[in-house]
C-alpha cells in the first residue's frame, strides 16, 4: 500500500462511521480515494448540480453547506475536519439540494460510492450510523454533544420533527405488479413491461416471489448479447428478491436498496419471500415520495404563482398528515409540521396579493389568530387573522388603510380558494374592524382587557392566540407587551375569561353518557370541538396568561409549561396535555375521513374501545374546572 493511502486510512480511522471498519478495509477504500484541494470560496457542488459518484470527508479546512431561500443564501451547516457531507447520491437520484463551498482553503477526500457501498452492506454498525443519522438529520445519534465526524445529510433542514416524519412516512407503490413464471420467455416479459410502462417483472411460484427481472437486467444481460431474447427468465433474474413488509417507510426502503445494491423491493404480506406478493417499490417511487417531504413542500410553496398551486400543496399536506397519523407519529410532531406548512401557505398568499397591489405603503404585520395562531390547524378549517399597520400621519391614514383592506380581501379570497373557509364571525384581516393601525389595536386591547364586560360582544379569546405570518416582528412584540402589561392584577379580566372557560356545555350527561346534539343536521353527534377541546384550550390560555407565560401559544405546550411553573398541580396539567392530544386525534381522524372540520363525531361509527378512550380523555376536564374555580374570583360574570 502506498504511503498516501496509508495516511488517509489512519485519518479516517479516527472518525465515525469509519471507526467501525478494520484498518485493512480502510486501506482498501483509501486506494480509490481522490484528494481534492479547494481554494477559498471554491464550490464543490451546488444546488441542482447532477449528483457526483463520490461522497466527501473534510481532511482540513471548513466547508459551508447552504441553500437559497427567499432569494437569499442561508447557511445550514459548517463541516470541519472529519465531517462527512455530500451523501445525497446514497439516498436519492435527483440533483443536489444544497451548495458546498470552501470557507477557507481546504483539503477534501472524495470516496467513490461504488467502492464504499459493499462495506456499508456488510457492516451493520456503518449502516446503523447512516440509518439513524439520515432518519433524524442529527449528528452521531450516540454522541450528540461531543461528536466529531458528523454526517451531514443533503436534505433541506427544517426541524428534527419533520425529519422524523419523513423517516416514518409510508410509500405509495405499485400494488399490481407484473408477474411471470421462471419458464416465461424474456421477449414476452419485455413486451409486458413495455406495455405497462413498468421497470420490473416479478418471477413467482405459487404467488411467492423467487426472483425479479428489471430494466437493468434487460440492458446488461439481453441487450449486450450475453443471453438471447428467447431465453427464460430464470436465467437472468436476480434471486433471492429483497422483500419488505407493507407500509415500509421511505427511509427504510432507501437504506435497504443501499444495503443490497438493488433498484426494486418486493412488498409481501409478512415481509418475507414466504408470503404472498402485495406490490413492488421502485427507485422512482422513492423520488415521488420525497416530493411530499416537508422541505420540498415549503420550497414549492415559495415558488407558487396561483391559488391552484397552493391548493394542490395543501392537499398533499393532508395526505402527509393522514399517513403520519396512521404510522402513529406523535400528534405534537404532526402539529409542528402542519403549522409550518400552513404558515408558509398563508405567507405566500399575502405575497401574491402584494405582487398584484404593489408594495405596502407602510410597515405592517399579518397575524394568524385562533387555531393557526396556536399551531393546531391540522385540518382545513376556517381562517382567522388580523392586520396591523404602523401609525401614519392623518392625511395618509385613509389611503394606507384602504391599501391594507384590499390586501386583506385579496389574501382571504386566495386562502378561500386554497380551501380555508371564511370565518363565520368575520375574524379576518379583510374586515375593517380587524385591519387597523398599531395605535388603534393598542386601544382595542386596552378596552377589551380593562372593561371586558362592556365589550364582551366583541371580545373573542382567540385574539390572545396570535402568531406573525409576515411583516415586522416588532409590531407583534408591541401587541404582546400590551397584553401582558394589562393582565397585571387584572382580576376583572380573569373573572371574565374564567367564566368564559366554564361556560361551555358539559361533554357528559349526569349519567356519564356523551352529551350529543339533540337536533339539526348533526343530531346524535358529539361536538368534540365545543364540548371537549375548547374548554381545554380556554383553560390553558387562562392559566398561561395568569402565570405570564410568553411565547407559548400551543395548548399542549402551554399545559406542559404550566406543569413546570405550577408544580403543585403538575399532574392535572399533564393529564390535560395528554387529553388534548387524544381529543385532537379523534377530531383529526373524523375530519380526514369525512373531508370536513371534524367538529362532530359520529358516535355510532365509534367502536366500544374508542368510546372508552374518548370518555377517559374527558376526565381531566373536571379537575381543570375545579382548578379554575379555586384560583380565580368568578363572581361578577357568573
Amino acid at each position: 500500500m502506498n504511503s498516501i493511502a496509508e495516511h488517509i486510512a489512519d485519518f479516517l480511522k479516527k472518525y465515525p462511521p469509519f471507526d467501525n471498519l478494520t484498518f485493512q478495509e480502510l486501506s482498501e477504500i483509501a486506494t480509490s480515494i481522490r484528494v481534492i484541494n479547494l481554494e477559498k470560496h471554491k464550490v464543490l457542488f451546488q444546488i441542482n448540480d447532477v449528483l457526483h459518484d463520490s461522497f466527501y470527508v473534510v481532511a482540513s479546512g471548513v466547508i459551508n453547506l447552504s441553500v437559497i431561500a427567499d432569494a437569499e443564501e442561508t447557511l445550514l451547516n459548517k463541516c470541519y475536519e472529519g465531517d462527512i457531507f455530500g451523501l445525497r447520491p446514497f439516498f436519492a437520484k435527483n440533483n443536489y439540494m444544497m451548495t458546498a463551498k470552501a470557507r477557507e482553503e481546504s483539503i477534501i477526500y472524495a470516496i467513490p460510492i461504488a467502492v464504499f457501498r459493499p462495506f456499508v452492506a456488510n457492516n451493520s454498525e456503518v449502516l446503523d450510523f447512516l440509518l439513524h443519522s439520515f432518519a433524524t438529520n442529527t449528528s452521531n445519534p450516540s454522541d450528540k454533544e461531543n461528536l466529531r465526524g458528523k454526517l451531514i445529510s443533503d436534505n433541506v433542514y427544517f426541524s428534527n420533527q419533520q425529519s422524523e416524519m419523513q423517516y416514518f412516512q409510508s410509500l405509495t407503490y405499485n400494488i399490481a405488479p407484473i408477474t411471470a413464471t421462471a419458464s416465461s420467455i424474456v421477449q414476452e416479459a419485455a413486451q409486458l413491461m413495455t406495455n405497462s410502462l413498468s421497470t420490473s417483472v416479478l418471477v413467482c411460484e405459487n404467488n411467492l416471489p423467487i426472483g425479479i427481472v428489471t430494466n437493468t437486467d434487460m440492458c446488461s444481460k439481453i441487450a449486450t448479447g450475453r443471453f438471447p431474447i428467447t431465453t427464460t427468465l430464470d436465467k437472468i433474474m436476480s434471486s433471492p428478491v429483497v422483500t419488505v413488509i407493507e407500509n415500509v417507510s421511505l427511509a427504510e426502503a432507501q437504506l435497504l436498496m443501499l444495503k443490497y445494491n438493488v433498484t426494486h423491493l418486493c412488498v409481501t404480506q409478512d415481509g418475507t419471500d414466504k408470503s404472498a406478493v402485495k406490490g413492488v417499490i421502485s427507485e422512482h417511487d422513492l423520488i415521488v415520495a420525497q416530493a411530499s417531504n416537508p422541505g420540498v413542500l415549503i420550497k414549492e410553496i415559495k415558488r407558487s404563482q396561483t391559488p391552484k398551486d397552493l391548493k394542490g400543496i395543501r392537499e398533499r399536506l393532508t395526505e402527509l398528515i393522514q399517513k403520519s397519523i396512521s404510522k402513529n407519529i406523535p400528534l405534537s410532531h404532526v402539529n409542528n409540521l402542519a403549522s409550518e406548512i400552513n404558515l408558509a401557505i398563508i405567507k405566500r398568499s399575502v405575497e401574491l396579493s402584494i405582487l398584484d397591489l404593489g408594495s405596502p405603503p407602510a410597515r405592517y404585520a399579518w397575524l394568524s389568530i385562533g387555531s393557526q395562531g396556536r399551531k393546531e390547524q391540522l385540518l382545513t378549517t376556517d381562517q382567522d387573522s388580523m392586520l396591523i399597520f404602523e401609525d401614519v400621519t392623518a392625511e395618509k391614514y385613509r389611503d394606507v388603510k384602504d391599501y391594507f383592506l384590499k390586501l386583506g380581501k385579496r389574501t382571504t379570497a386566495i386562502l378561500e380558494k386554497v380551501g380555508y373557509g371564511y370565518c363565520t364571525y368575520g375574524h379576518m384581516a379583510s374586515n375593517m374592524l380587524w385591519c387597523k393601525s398599531l395605535t388603534d389595536w393598542k386601544n382595542q386591547y386596552n378596552s377589551w382587557m380593562n372593561t371586558p364586560g362592556e365589550n364582551s360582544n366583541q371580545l373573542s379569546s382567540i385574539f390572545f392566540d396570535f402568531e406573525i405570518v409576515i411583516g415586522e416582528n416588532k409590531i407583534e412584540e408591541v401587541i404582546e407587551n400590551v397584553v401582558f402589561n394589562n393582565i397585571k392584577n387584572n382580576t376583572l379580566l380573569f373573572d371574565f375569561l374564567g367564566n368564559e372557560a366554564l361556560r361551555k356545555n358539559s361533554p357528559l350527561t349526569f349519567f356519564k353518557k356523551f352529551n350529543v346534539e339533540e337536533k339539526g343536521p348533526n343530531k346524535d353527534k358529539f361536538d368534540i370541538k365545543t364540548r371537549a377541546l375548547m374548554p381545554l384550550i380556554d383553560g390553558a390560555r387562562l392559566f398561561s396568561l395568569s402565570y405570564n407565560l410568553r411565547g407559548v401559544n400551543n395548548t399542549y405546550l402551554r399545559f406542559k409549561q404550566l406543569a413546570i411553573t405550577d408544580p403543585r398541580n403538575s399532574e392535572i396539567y399533564l393529564n390535560c396535555a395528554k387529553a388534548f392530544l387524544t381529543l385532537s386525534k379523534f377530531r383529526t381522524m373524523e375530519g380526514l375521513k369525512n373531508d370536513n372540520s371534524g367538529q362532530y363525531i359520529n358516535m355510532q361509527e365509534l367502536s366500544k374501545a374508542n368510546k372508552e378512550i374518548l370518555k377517559n380523555a374527558l376526565a381531566p376536564m373536571d379537575e381543570l374546572e375545579d382548578l379554575i374555580k379555586n384560583k380565580f374570583q368568578l363572581t361578577q360574570f357568573s
